[in-house]
């Protein structure tokens, strides 16, 4: 922490701007504590409600700040401590003095850093929506010894989800100097009902070579007022929590209630999901191990293929509402013959149906691979299995099994045909979902951790971290959970598989909608700048 200035007076300390901000910002703090000693002790959380007025906190408190700027250019800003705590205290980031980092001069973020949302545009559509980039700032509102984090996964499992906690954990450490840090066990519900875990760099040190979680998981459980509580108590001022888009709504929930308190804890969501449908962001982490394990099974169903006469190998893969794994996988393996996922309806009897074109391909190869997702076909299921509707533990609809009811439909259809068929049926997702993460993941895993951390530090709450257009960036809550990320059976990469594997789209033109307006979409109530149409 810097000296007090010369001409500051003795309730007053000035705290220097960034290096690289083309404005820099003078900190100004009256807080009635000796200018040597600033900081807020654990022990005096509660009188931070004091501090805070209700004047200043939004009916939703989620909603993201948008700032507006020339040629149509919206930031979409993330809640920071200031926004309801103004007389906090900044002080000197400590990693200007580590050995690591002091010496890259281009390691700071700039303040006025934004990455876009939408990087593909055209000359006469506006700039459109950004988000403030991730990474280490010049000042932050913590001071290391007053920093006492926890890390929490909801939810189920998926690549990665270690090497997550490991890099949390040891950045907190490494780079911040930060010495405790706590795991909640089982989840949400491990706020109120569980021990917690201390998690250091020494007890952390192998776990990113195991698959699954060292604290745990599970689903549901969540209970905003005893979570917040239970944060309260122990004195907690960082919530790291991982976990997708209804652990995601979760913490949304908690950060709003612990805004209404006034207190300085920061909360933070990296998200999580091995089914890729996470929105805004370029992919999740542990979707690339997944789709290079999900191949395995796919080399193993076309050997059992190909070696017997009319070998089926029939493989499901995850693929809840969104059949990325199933397509990326299919694309990676060049052995599929056929890949049905749930954004592309498809149907089994008569001319152009499914079975027409496995009768096809039998003749023409002697075996065939077949790929689906395991949401794909659920209406046809429903049809002869009145069970829909029925949800887990997270809200999640519970999907029939449509590995198992194909196989059956498949072996009907040919034995009525009285047609030899030989149908492996093999199910990977509890190995897939299992695994560690691959080099790939890993590092990816390390840069999601340590800008989360930045984040943190650095005062900002109630945000998401994650990848847009190759840049890392912190996005609203309420971006993340709004809506899925699907496949777009009208894109490009849609159209590559269908050229891959030579199968029909198995929909009528009828069916096919418009593709929508690839222009940018400013947020309601924006308007677009210098007259320009949208």
């Amino acid at each position: 922490m810097e000296a007090p200035s010369p001409m500051a007076s003795p309730g007053e300390i000035h705290v220097e701007g960034d290096f690289d901000s083309p404005r820099p910002r003078q900190i100004v703090t009256s807080l009635p504590f000796s200018a040597t000693c600033i900081r807020i002790a654990r022990d005096s959380y509660p009188n931070l409600r004091s501090i805070s007025s209700s004047a200043n906190i939004p009916d939703d408190a989620s909603a993201s700040k948008t700032v507006e700027g020339e040629f149509g250019y919206v930031l979409e800003d993330v809640p920071h401590f200031t926004d309801y705590l103004p007389d906090l205290p900044a002080f000197i980031n400590p990693l200007r003095n580590h050995p690591a980092y002091k010496t890259v001069k281009q390691y700071w973020v700039n303040e006025e850093d934004s990455v876009p949302l939408q990087i593909v545009s055209q000359k006469d559509t506006p700039r459109g929506v950004h988000f403030r980039r991730a990474g280490p700032r010049q000042k932050v509102y913590f001071e290391s010894d007053e920093v006492l984090p926890c890390i929490v996964t909801c939810g189920g499992l998926c690549p990665g989800l270690n090497t997550v906690i490991r890099e949390l954990v040891c950045g907190l450490n490494h780079m911040y100097n930060v010495t405790h840090v706590l795991g909640i066990e089982a989840g949400y519900k491990g706020f109120y009902s569980k021990n917690t875990v201390e998690l250091t760099p020494k007890s952390v040190n192998d776990i990113h070579k195991r698959g699954g979680t060292v604290i745990g998981t599970s689903r549901g459980g969540h209970d905003t007022v005893k979570i917040v509580d239970n944060i309260e108590d122990r004195g907690i001022n960082q919530v790291f929590i991982i976990g997708g888009d209804g652990t995601q709504k979760g913490a949304s929930d908690i950060y709003k209630e612990i805004r209404r308190r006034g207190l300085k804890v920061a909360v933070v969501g990296i998200p999580k999901t091995i089914d890729n449908d996470i929105a805004v962001i370029d992919k999740s982490f542990g979707f690339d191990s997944a789709v290079t394990e999900a191949q395995r099974a796919i080399n193993a169903a076309h050997v059992e293929g190909e070696s017997m006469e009319n070998g089926i190998g029939l493989v499901k893969l995850m693929g809840r509402y969104s059949g990325f794994i199933a397509m990326y996988a299919t694309l990676a393996s060049r052995d599929v013959d056929c890949c049905l996922i749930p954004e592309s309806p498809f149907y089994l009897e008569g001319k152009g149906g499914l079975f027409e074109f496995m009768e096809k391909r039998l003749k023409e190869n002697g075996h065939m691979v077949l790929v689906v997702a395991e949401g794909a076909g659920q209406k046809l299921i429903a049809q002869s299995v009145n069970s829909m509707g029925t949800t887990d533990e997270s809200g999640n609809r519970l999907l029939l099994d449509i590995g198992i009811w194909l196989s059956e439909k498949i072996k009907e259809h040919f034995s009525k045909r009285k047609m030899t068929i030989n149908l492996k049926y093999i199910d990977p997702t509890y190995m897939i979902r299992a695994i560690p993460s691959n080099a790939s993941d890993n590092v990816y895993c390390t840069l999601l951790a340590h800008s989360a951390i930045h984040g943190a530090m650095a005062g900002y709450t109630g945000f998401c971290v994650g990848q847009v257009n190759g840049r890392h960036a912190y996005i609203p809550f309420h971006r993340v959970i709004e809506k899925r990320n699907r496949v777009s059976i009208q894109d490009r990469m849609w159209a590559r598989l269908l050229s891959s594997t030579n199968q029909p789209s198995f929909m009528d033109k009828k069916n096919v909608k418009p593709a929508s307006d690839n222009k940018l979409k400013l947020p309601s109530g924006l308007k677009p700048m210098n007259g320009e149409k949208h």
